[in-house]
């Protein structure tokens, strides 16, 4: 018989939304907040009126949380939702019971039932795709649609332009099957691109033919392009959770993510000492440095490293910015909290890795990538909380 808990040994109720281990198990905090997720996706819709406005939420929702982003969206009026691949589909499905859900990597060889066991479209890229597609939907009598990728420049999935004007008579069908005709921009986030116009008007040209059906070629900062872009249905994706799809402007969008980090360690540095692998930061005079509960297995970047000559990324502390310290580590980073008072940090507090005045797309430049990597790679080690106000 096992023994009787007393309620001392009980653990603690799971905290209403939240995720991860509990808080006190957890080396750092990452809150999303849902309704700036919401906001950006309402001030995206209202870019690219009339058409609708789609969400990109693969990745597990940018990092975010796919049932908790796609639930959120959904409450919000989003009605088509773009995955990468079947899991992902199936796991929006059960927050989203009612949306249309397209899978970007389009069909593998026999996973037709599984599409419409959940009711999902794949987005198909090629004429063989789309010969074992048709060979499912006939065998099994199933008619739940499937979109069809066009390649207008990227060079990546999709069929040719011609592949697709030459599939266009196929709408006279009674039951053709498709419900969506797409493509995908390649620089959509540098507005002078040539690639754009180009890309713009091939696809013009690839929807006079299939008109009467759907179209989509905005993604995020191509809802910035205008309205030759828009189509029936723009697609944002990163805009949602707050990274800048306006390179070089202000940012329009709200930020849903912020990410503190636990306190281990208060430790002093003498003049001349080394922090971390390699010792490739040296104290130019006697410092102080937190060590924190995050490292590089937890999604932030370890080129954001600093060493003796390299600036690296920084951290808010007590209120005051500071610089990261020595390489980081897998679970671990350094922080150079000199210039606070002494007293002022102490074992157990946090410090903001993103938040304040510290972005997603700054995190990026401290680590030489871009905004999309750092979200997708936020790791699972965090005690998540989300907010919904």
């Amino acid at each position: 018989m096992s023994p009787r808990k007393t309620p001392d040994s009980s653990p603690p109720p799971p905290e209403p939304n939240a995720a991860g281990p509990a808080e006190t198990e957890a080396g750092g905090l990452l809150t999303i907040d849902l309704s700036a997720l919401r906001a950006n996706w309402r001030e995206l819709g209202r870019a690219a009126m009339p058409v609708e406005c789609a969400a990109v939420v693969k990745a597990d929702g940018y990092g975010c949380g796919i049932e908790q982003v796609g639930q959120a969206l959904a409450t919000e009026g989003c009605n088509t939702f773009f995955v990468a691949d079947l899991a992902e589909a199936r796991r929006l499905r059960t927050a989203t019971p009612s949306a249309a859900i397209y899978v970007l990597d389009g069909a593998m060889p026999g996973s037709g039932p599984a599409f419409a066991e959940i009711d999902a479209r794949p987005v198909i890229g090629s004429l063989l795709e789309l010969a074992e597609w048709d060979r499912f939907v006939s065998s099994a009598n199933w008619n739940g649609g499937a979109a069809i990728h066009v390649d207008t420049g990227m060079n990546r999935l999709g069929m040719s332009a011609e592949e697709a004007i030459a599939l266009a008579p196929r709408l006279q069908r009674e039951n053709h099957g498709l419900t969506l005709v797409m493509s995908h921009l390649a620089c959509a986030e540098t507005p002078d691109h040539p690639l754009n116009d180009h890309q713009i008007r091939l696809f013009r040209e690839i929807r006079v033919q299939f008109r009467g059906l759907p179209a989509s070629l905005a993604n995020s900062s191509g809802i910035f392009l205008g309205e030759p872009a828009h189509c029936d249905i723009v697609r944002p994706g990163v805009a949602l959770y707050g990274v800048n799809p306006t390179p070089g402007k202000p940012n329009p969008m709200k930020p849903v993510v912020s990410l503190q980090a636990r306190i281990l360690q208060v430790r002093q540095v003498a003049k001349g000492e080394t922090v971390g692998y390699g010792g490739a930061w040296t104290a130019r005079r006697a410092a102080r440095i937190a060590v924190v509960a995050v490292g590089y297995a937890d999604g932030y970047p370890r080129a954001a490293s600093a060493g003796n000559g390299v600036a690296g990324g920084v951290a808010i502390v007590g209120g005051q910015r500071c610089p990261l310290a020595g390489r980081i580590s897998m679970d671990l980073m350094a922080i150079d909290i000199s210039e606070l008072a002494e007293g002022d940090v102490r074992r157990g507090d946090f410090a903001t890795l993103i938040g304040g005045d510290i972005t997603v797309d700054d995190v990026a430049a401290f680590g030489g990538t871009i905004g999309y990597e750092v979200l997708t790679r936020l790791g699972h080690r965090y005690h998540r909380v989300y907010r919904d106000s």
